[in-house]
């Protein structure tokens, strides 16, 4: 696959000057967020070498729903989910990789008061911001989504400024476009990482020492930093997800009461939940779905969408596990955790969708510019105790 011929203006010309020139530097992880810096470190100058201890986008990034909206209530973190969309845009195309554009709605059933004000809430907020937002009440959401069941919906929210894509082509694409940037790929090799100085130590023990080091690797970065001595508040935790036959063209949908999303997808339909509340270990988590998880997601989803196909096997096409990880107050950990050594991790869920965003902020970074304070990891010291919450869920009051 062709790397993408993005314009200079869907990142910023700024951002990327030769400030890089003779800075090496390391990316563990060739994820969405790790393959994405690479690029974006490579296109700055710096003389990059992307490692992954199995192949490109073969984990979390892999096995994500592909869901991208601006639809958050934070300021912060509504200006990076619309700059992550800008680029899906700008980096897509038919030699790269697609992006549908399809309406984000996220809604509350009769009876769930709590669920219905936090949505009334969140659109305010989300306007006060200048994100496309509106309320609908369920007539309403009928009259504009005829493949939605609507008689039980108390309000919903509707952002116009969304779209999916296939996770695992966004990620082999940036990790091309970082090759012919001039980056170096190291695929099965399951590097370790130490600092004082920044350095990597290769499976057969040689060192190389480098200028920064950017671990990336989801939810087995917490275990890589640890090794080096550096605690993170990060929890891995197993969620799960399947594809079903149907027809369904828009809108990608998360039930708050229900507690489930579903999108549009060549197979069908793409939906998931399924989140374990415990955390998890990388090596050995099931990859698989539970046995029951399917029966039971494809009832709420079809009660949602009554258009799904219903066969002798309930339409289901696959199931899968994948890992997210949580941290104490939700917000991601990106940015410098010691002198040439930074991570980027615990996005609850919403890693992918703001790939294209965090790359290049943490790439800046790392080429001499600002971080994002919000997000700085050394705000906890690593051994907070804390409950792992779904990224998706609501802040009710």
């Amino acid at each position: 696959m062709s790397g993408p011929d993005e314009p200079e203006s869907a990142v910023g010309a700024d951002a990327f000057t030769r400030a890089g020139a003779g800075l090496e530097v390391a990316v563990v992880g060739a994820g969405a967020i790790g393959a994405t810096a690479a690029y974006d470190l490579s296109r700055g100058g710096a003389d990059v070498t992307l490692y992954d201890r199995d192949d490109v986008a073969s984990d979390a990034s892999g096995r994500a729903a592909g869901i991208c909206y601006d639809a958050f209530a934070d300021g912060l973190d509504a200006e990076i989910a619309s700059d992550a969309i800008e680029r899906f845009r700008a980096l897509s195309g038919d030699d790269t990789f697609p992006f549908v554009e399809c309406p984000y709605v996220w809604l509350a059933r009769d009876g769930d008061a709590d669920g219905a004000d936090a949505i009334r809430q969140q659109v305010r907020r989300m306007q006060d911001h200048e994100i496309v937002a509106f309320e609908m009440d369920g007539e309403t959401l009928a009259d504009r989504f005829s493949s939605l069941r609507t008689d039980d919906v108390d309000v919903a929210g509707i952002a116009g400024a969304a779209g999916y894509t296939d996770p695992a082509q966004y990620t082999a694409c940036l990790a091309a476009a970082a090759t012919g940037a001039g980056a170096t790929l190291e695929t099965d090799t399951p590097v370790e990482v130490r600092t004082d100085p920044a350095r990597v130590i290769h499976p057969d023990g040689t060192t190389r020492e480098v200028d920064a080091v950017l671990v990336a690797a989801g939810a087995r970065t917490g275990d890589l930093l640890d090794d080096a001595g550096i605690p993170l508040a990060v929890k891995p935790y197993r969620v799960q997800a399947l594809v079903a036959a149907g027809d369904l063209a828009e809108p990608m949908c998360y039930d708050a009461t229900g507690d489930f999303y579903l999108r549009p997808h060549a197979g069908g339909i793409l939906a998931g939940d399924g989140v374990e509340h415990r955390e998890a270990d990388p090596d050995t988590y099931d990859r698989a779905a539970d046995p029951t998880f399917a029966d039971d997601l494809l009832e709420r989803v079809t009660h949602r969408v009554p258009a799904l196909e219903r066969t002798d096997d309930d339409g289901l096409e696959r199931a899968w596990a994948g890992l997210c990880t949580a941290t104490p107050d939700r917000d991601p950990l990106v940015g410098r955790v010691a002198d040439g050594l930074y991570v980027a991790t615990g996005f609850q869920g919403h890693g992918f969708m703001r790939a294209p965003a965090i790359g290049e902020r943490i790439a800046e970074e790392i080429l001499g510019g600002s971080g994002i304070d919000a997000f700085d990891p050394l705000r906890f010291d690593g051994d907070e105790a804390f409950e792992i919450v779904e990224g998706m869920a609501l802040d009710r009051e």
